[in-house]
């Protein structure tokens, strides 16, 4: 077992090379989430005559791992030595890193939280390839993390002690895994060719504003970092005109221009109610449709809720026609006809499900021979992370001691956002010492009925929006529909812990025990968990901490790339024979870079005028949420008129 002491320098242990100071983030927590102990790992390094270990030892050292030895043995006592570890029922895992290589800040933990909740026989991870720059991230070799219980006393060792690298492959899919986090420091002897890119279009219907919009951009972001060339394409500036719009002259053509390898589309709603554009694309190359909603699936809605016409056929029988996105009744059968006959045809898009319930959602929804995927968002994991709490409410202005609840949606009061329940939950636990936080569109806070709540609107700033989930001690959400729920994963990367009902992609966005804790869709469960986590502090800083490691592994721009580059190869897109490679700016999306990626401005539209936000409520009280076809027409009307004057 190595004793060198640590040199005071970064957290990786070497001073004067390319990565950033050490970050502060959450304590780690003392045992595994189910309670039990931290896994025993054994590190192994073979050490050549002459090798310069100061780096590897002191990469190791820095770990904070609390059961962790790092053997160092001669190249002829190599095999040997490894045999008796993997006889030894007092270690649990194994790892081996080459004389020379780094362990990547906090990449233990990492590593041992995904293997723990996964149940994976070997885990790998990003490997950071630099000399004296960072030149590069790509996958690390194999895995990095090996359960030694799976590889068992017979695992073949190369002659200087190192796994066969076969072992891996051996191991079947559902028994590996791969953190989108750098777990790997390997300084380079040699320059490192990055594999050429596709080229991607990626389509929206009128944007990147707004929670699905923000989705997509993130997603063409991680991909350009990946070497591929993305195009921006909009369909349209008219969404009073989606209605009654199915061609898209020019933003075909600048498809067209392009010569994409993949059209990855997503949010076309906006835009369009039908999927026509999608089968003329087809017809020239892959397309790939992002199910953001469930959109492409239903003749008019983007989640049927607890309507199941979508299954047997969408007709003018539609409970909501007059709710975005509107179609007129009797539009609604041929539309959905049509829709189908695009996923169906022989160019059909493949669809791609950001949750384990989209998924099953799409395969249940679409017609047979559908192609629906598993994707991973990304999410700007630089930007969301957590930061000093105390400094956070200081500068926002709110109270320093209160316990914080936050709430967070593009429109707090949505259809689909269980208002009444979240508001039930927030007055259950309202009380002296205990503050609210509404970040998004709230016409008239008071609906909430209760006192200390802060309502900054609508946040455009991804930078300003993370300094706000961080100066919160917990997140909260009533929603029953989404495909996923970006604001679980933004808050749990800030090191925020959600509370959520236990249904559609929430289950996924929630790790439930890890990230946050899930509940029954019953009355009164949301409160009494709430009022739970209120009086727990000890709790919320457990779950804040594991909020941030597991979802930065599975959230990050690398794991949404490689969990579509996983897809674009099963479908004979990309070289199955090349490592995904990623460009140096990948490496700011990750707390030790010395530069680390900015956010972006612009994500949701401007706060409406106050003027506008009367008259929104005016016509709340009378239409609710509806917006008949007369007055869509007049709007549409509207529209041409104002684009014809000179």
């Amino acid at each position: 077992m190595t004793d060198t002491p640590a040199p005071p320098s970064p957290a990786h242990g070497i001073a004067g090379w390319p990565f950033g100071p050490a970050v502060t983030g959450p304590a780690r927590p003392a045992s595994l989430p189910d309670g039990r102990p931290w896994p025993r790992i054994r590190v192994v390094t073979v050490a050549g005559a002459g090798a310069d270990l100061r780096e590897t030892v002191a990469s190791v050292l820095r770990q904070d791992y609390p059961d962790l030895r790092h053997d160092l043995v001669a190249p002829d006592d190599a095999g040997p030595a490894v045999a008796r570890m993997l006889a030894d029922p007092g270690i649990d895992h194994l790892v081996w890193l080459a004389s020379g290589d780094l362990l990547a800040p906090g990449a233990l933990i990492a590593l041992a939280l995904e293997a723990a909740l996964t149940g994976a026989a070997a885990v790998t991870g990003l490997r950071v390839l630099f000399d004296d720059a960072v030149r590069g991230l790509d996958v690390a070799d194999g895995g990095v993390l090996w359960a030694r219980a799976g590889l068992g006393t017979q695992a073949r060792l190369d002659a200087d002690g190192t796994l066969d690298p076969a072992a891996w492959s051996a191991i079947p899919d559902g028994r590996r895994s791969c953190v989108g986090r750098p777990v790997l420091l390997h300084r380079l002897t040699q320059g490192s060719a990055a594999p050429d890119g596709l080229s991607i279009v990626s389509l929206t219907g009128t944007g990147t504003q707004g929670g699905a919009g923000v989705a997509q951009r993130r997603l063409a972001e991680a991909l350009a970092l990946a070497g591929h060339r993305v195009t921006q394409v909009i369909l349209s500036d008219r969404p009073e005109a989606a209605e009654w719009t199915d061609a898209f002259p020019r933003a075909e053509a600048a498809v067209a221009a392009a010569a994409p390898d993949l059209v990855l589309a997503g949010n076309l709603h906006g835009a369009t109610r039908s999927l026509d554009v999608v089968d003329r694309l087809g017809r020239h190359g892959p397309v790939a449709l992002v199910l953001h909603d469930l959109f492409p699936l239903t003749g008019r809605c983007c989640h049927p809720r607890d309507c199941g016409r979508a299954a047997i056929g969408c007709d003018a029988a539609c409970p909501g026609p007059d709710e975005y996105p509107q179609l007129a009744p009797g539009r609604i059968a041929g539309m959905h006809a049509r829709k189908r006959a695009t996923l169906a045809g022989p160019a059909g898009p493949w669809l791609l499900a950001n949750s384990d319930w989209t998924l099953a959602r799409a395969r249940a929804l679409a017609p047979p021979g559908t192609v629906a995927e598993p994707i991973r968002l990304a999410f700007p994991t630089a930007v969301f992370r957590p930061g000093d709490r105390d400094a956070l409410r200081r500068r926002l202005g709110l109270p320093p001691d209160d316990v914080l609840i936050l709430v967070s949606a593009v429109i707090v009061d949505g259809p689909d956002k269980g208002f009444q329940d979240l508001r039930a939950a927030l007055q259950a636990v309202a009380r002296p010492g205990v503050g609210f936080v509404a970040v998004g569109r709230l016409d008239d806070p008071a609906r909430f009925g209760i006192a200390n709540l802060v309502a900054p609107g609508l946040i455009a700033d991804e930078d300003t929006l993370a300094a706000w989930y961080g100066a919160c001690d917990l997140h909260v959400t009533a929603s029953r529909h989404e495909t996923l729920g970006q604001t679980p994963i933004e808050a749990g990367l800030c090191g925020v812990p959600t509370l959520a009902y236990r249904t559609s992609g929430l289950t996924s966005a929630v790790i439930d025990g890890v990230s946050g804790r899930l509940v029954p869709m019953e009355p009164g469960a949301l409160a009494e968990a709430l009022a739970t986590l209120v009086g727990d502090p000890e709790a919320r800083a457990r779950l804040g901490a594991f909020a941030r490691i597991a979802l930065e592994s599975r959230y990050s721009p690398a794991a949404a790339v490689l969990s579509l580059e996983a897809v674009l190869r099963r479908h004979g897109l990309g070289d199955v024979t090349v490592r995904p490679r990623f460009a140096p700016a990948m490496l700011g999306h990750f707390p030790f870079a010395a530069e680390r990626q900015a956010g972006t401005a612009g994500t949701v539209a401007p706060a409406s005028p106050p003027l506008v936000r009367r008259l929104r409520r005016a016509k709340q009280m009378v239409l609710g949420r509806r917006m008949p076809l007369l007055v869509r027409r007049c709007l549409y009307l509207a529209g041409t008129l104002r684009r014809s004057a000179p």
